[in-house]
């Protein structure tokens, strides 16, 4: 395996450098301080705890950033306005088009892997560390981000590494299902260091403040309410939805110096993408209501001084310092309704009460300002109801990078006319290819 070896200063934060190259990792910059002395230290361990928000943030090579990306183009959520930036334009055409060369996937896997890595190191100083709530925050923060990296990588590739490797020992690789349980073991590992020793204010002030400020195990009981339910764990999803505090807000911070990064390479410019129009890329029989109250929080439209095209992004992505949650309320209320609506013994009248919750939210009643406000629909039969949850959490839910995972777990339940989506799973990386042997062969499509 090759070693790589850069120094780059908005990577300070983070202590070690995931290697552009397969699962046989070789985490060097000479640059930094050694790891082995980091993690002795609280403060430089509560740094490489940041540092692993900002490989999943920082921006247009980011994880968030390139998630939404490649989710958006392939799901039609979003068009593409420069054919010249090549990985987007794979997305854009789909298929066979999509392959191993493509820039993008490539940054989800290797800071997904990096992610990883350095979440570990963090969650095992906060182990050792005899400062019990000290450790608890970090183990909590640092489990936040690595359920999301095991969480993007699942949702994109139906083989996912089980485990960070070793210079010659390349790693496994397990089912994508395992992926999402594997992020839930992580969380409930969190859950249980949260509540028996409530993370310190001294650990907390070292943290990111839209994280930690506001109770980290509330982002820990939604990500398992998220991935229990896209792995099919009904009981558990609605059992750990129930206990999110939705007027709580945990989100990822940003500032001049660290912009919300799809404002700077998307929002403020017109050379990756932008909304498809007011469908939000979904098809006639199922788009939004035009009085959907949620259309005109997630675009806007352009002013006269602006070019094409006439949508353009809002929302979460509206300006550089415009925060992004972690999850949001609707999320939580969409989760329940369709765990409901899928428990073995289906709970359908419950299910129609969390899915009218967000059809009836008005925006002054969300703590972050979405809201369709529509009148509530009436009772109907699973498949339809299931339908409902499915158009409302592509509405709610717009350019969240989750529309992918979803059109999966719909498309029993939708008309073929209705499921829009230009691949289903992605290539793996030429860059894990030609370093990895046990790298599983790419889907068809």
């Amino acid at each position: 395996m090759k070693k790589l070896i850069f120094n780059n200063k908005t990577y300070a934060l983070a202590l070690l450098v995931v290697a552009a190259t397969g699962c046989k990792k070789d985490f060097t910059n000479p640059n930094e301080t050694p790891s082995d002395v980091v993690f002795k230290n609280p403060i430089t361990a509560a740094s490489a705890a940041v540092g692993i928000q900002r490989t999943y943030t920082a921006g247009q090579a980011s994880t968030f950033f390139a998630a939404i990306d490649a989710n958006g183009l392939t799901t039609n959520e979003l068009i593409l306005l420069n054919p010249g930036n090549v990985g987007e334009n794979q997305f854009s055409k789909g298929g066979i088009n999509v392959d191993g060369t493509n820039n993008v996937l490539t940054n989800i896997w290797t800071n997904g892997n990096k992610m990883i890595f350095d979440a570990n190191n963090v969650i095992r100083y906060g182990e050792q560390t005899t400062d019990k709530p000290y450790g608890a925050g970090l183990i909590s923060y640092a489990s936040i981000f690595k359920a999301l990296a095991l969480g993007n990588l699942s949702m994109f590739w139906e083989k996912v590494p089980d485990t960070i490797g070793t210079i010659g020992t390349p790693v496994t690789f397990i089912d994508r299902m395992d992926g999402y349980k594997k992020a839930i073991r992580v969380l409930d590992n969190a859950i249980v260091a949260y509540e028996a020793n409530n993370p310190n204010a001294t650990v907390i002030g070292r943290l990111t403040a839209g994280v930690a400020n506001n109770g980290m195990i509330n982002a820990l009981y939604a990500l398992k309410a998220r991935y229990a339910l896209f792995s099919g764990d009904y009981d558990a999803a609605l059992a750990a939805a129930e206990k999110v505090d939705l007027s709580k807000k945990v989100v990822l911070d940003f500032n001049a110096q660290v912009m919300n990064p799809v404002y700077e390479s998307a929002t403020s410019n017109t050379n990756f993408f932008q909304p498809i129009d007011s469908t939000l890329g979904l098809p006639e029989a199922i788009a939004p209501e035009k009085t959907d109250g949620r259309i005109l929080f997630h675009t806007r439209i352009k002013t006269p001084q602006e070019s094409n095209p006439r949508f353009r992004i809002n929302g979460f992505y509206a300006a550089l310092n415009t925060a992004i949650p972690v999850y949001t309320p609707g999320e939580i209320m969409l989760i329940k309704a369709e765990a409901y609506a899928r428990k073995a013994t289906p709970d359908l009248g419950q299910a129609l009460i969390e899915l009218n919750k967000v059809v009836t939210k008005k925006p002054a009643g969300d703590i972050y300002g979405v809201g369709a406000d529509l009148p509530a629909l009436g009772a109907m039969a699973k498949n339809d109801l299931l339908v409902q949850i499915y158009r409302n959490r592509c509405i709610e839910l717009y350019m969240s990078g989750m529309k992918l995972e979803d059109l999966r777990r719909f498309e029993d339940v939708l008309d073929e006319t209705l499921v829009t989506r230009k691949r289903n799973f992605m290539p793996y990386p030429f860059t894990e290819k030609d370093n990895n042997p046990n790298t599983p062969n790419d889907p068809p499509f």
